[in-house]
């Protein structure tokens, strides 16, 4: 009896773990990797760990609105471990092994530079790391390989750059110069790339009359602004982000670029209520999703945007809502994991929940839909800057479109590059 008793449990598939009903921890440990300090910081870094902050407060109080009402994760409460972000990629990596072998969490949300999500993804792999990226953009995480460990719970550059040039299209239709000014690295190379396949895809015979790409942090941007306005585009595409994006607008908007030129931000939701009544109208705003000023009126929408605005005095950005959706991705996985197993999950067992799960946050849903589950999709929506709004101390959105994930995501087994060049196949567009 007892031979045949061990000959069934060695029988059983290593990603079932050791079994159900195991006892739950004490605590969920949870690294959070955003930058605190540097330029980033301010625009990206601190709202994304006010997101978290809130969000492990109200998750271990039971405060989340439906259907996260469960207290902390599957009943147990989270700690928060902060780390920042700055300091570049070997840095990162070095305090991901450190927050894995020294500080024992259970898994790590972060980072915001592709840089260093490139870096960390395969070390996670290594230490078979439960990694979920929240916010860094480009798409060669899950388009160059596959992982295991690795999970990004918000649409990576794609949907931002394909929208924006469908968005571009539909409001200047005989577009017919473009040109782009993006930091000279993974996140810009391929953002710039894709919008402009993109619009030469939409609308053949549109002309590229200069790129340029700085240096990641540059922060200053004299000779990029006359080499634009030397050229006169008719559209200037930049996925510039944080400090550098705010040095660029603070640079050129007396230069007067943005009457000469429209302006797409891809990541402009961040610089509204900082800028403020010195922001111009007529610029191109995206928030890399449904987020920010950009995002859907729901319940649970008006209960983070509230909830953030009175205890930190602003209003939520896009970061802080891609913190969102991978604490709320997270929850929803464990939970799902723990349902299934009838007690704590193993981290396979949490890893096999993940994988192509819908879950509701403030942004609407989101989908694991690609890279066998573990990149999500989402739509993306674009507005230009219309009027200045004396009670919101930010400029107002117009002629605002959103674009369903369908519409801006390459479908699952394809590249970014073969979507584009194919033309967009499969995708469903209003």
């Amino acid at each position: 009896m007892l031979a045949t008793a061990l000959l069934l449990l060695l029988a059983v598939p290593a990603w079932l773990g050791t079994g159900t009903g195991a006892p739950a921890p004490r605590e969920l440990r949870v690294g959070i990797v955003t930058f605190l300090s540097g330029p980033a910081a301010a625009p990206f870094g601190i709202p994304a760990r006010n997101a978290a902050e809130l969000l492990v407060e109200a998750l271990n109080a039971g405060r989340v609105p439906a259907p996260y009402t469960q207290r902390g994760v599957a009943g147990v409460p989270v700690r928060a471990i902060y780390v920042d972000e700055a300091g570049g990629a070997e840095k990162q990596v070095a305090e991901f092994r450190r927050l894995v072998l020294d500080e024992r969490v259970d898994l790590v949300i972060g980072y915001i530079s592709s840089a260093d999500c490139l870096a960390v993804a395969p070390v996670a792999e290594e230490l078979r790391a439960l990694l979920v990226m929240f916010d860094c953009g480009t798409n060669q995480i899950f388009e160059e390989r596959a992982y295991r460990y690795v999970f990004r719970t918000h649409g990576h550059q794609i949907l931002d750059s394909v929208g924006a040039a469908r968005y571009i299209l539909r409001l200047r239709p005989n577009l017919a110069t473009i040109a782009g000014i993006n930091q000279n690295y993974a996140w810009g190379q391929d953002s710039w790339s894709a919008f402009r396949d993109a619009v030469l895809k939409l609308k053949p015979g549109v002309r590229v009359v200069t790129e340029q790409f700085p240096r990641l942090f540059a922060g200053e941007y004299s000779a990029e602004i006359s080499a634009l306005q030397a050229q006169r585009p008719e559209v200037v595409h930049t996925s510039f982000w944080g400090g550098d994006l705010e040095s660029f607008l603070i640079q050129s908007l007396p230069r007067g670029l943005y009457s000469q030129s429209t302006l797409v931000l891809t990541t402009g939701d961040t610089v509204l209520p900082r800028l403020g009544r010195d922001m111009p109208p007529g610029v191109v705003v995206g928030a890399r999703g449904p987020h920010g000023a950009l995002a859907p009126n729901t319940g649970l929408n008006r209960w983070f945007k509230n909830a953030y605005t009175e205890r930190f005095q602003v209003r939520p950005v896009y970061p802080a809502y891609h913190l969102a959706q991978a604490v709320l991705g997270v929850k929803t996985a464990y939970e799902r994991a723990q349902a299934r197993s009838g007690g704590w999950p193993t981290r396979e067992q949490v890893i096999a929940a993940f994988e192509g799960i819908t879950f509701e946050t403030p942004s609407g849903p989101i989908r694991m839909a690609l890279g066998r589950g573990h990149q999500a999709i989402e739509p993306v929506a674009y507005g230009v800057t219309s009027r200045y709004n004396a009670a919101t101390k930010e400029y107002d959105l117009a002629r605002v479109i959103v674009f369903p994930a369908e519409c801006v995501n390459p479908p699952e087994g394809m590249t970014s590059a073969e979507w584009i060049a194919r033309g967009f196949p499969q995708a469903r567009c209003p």
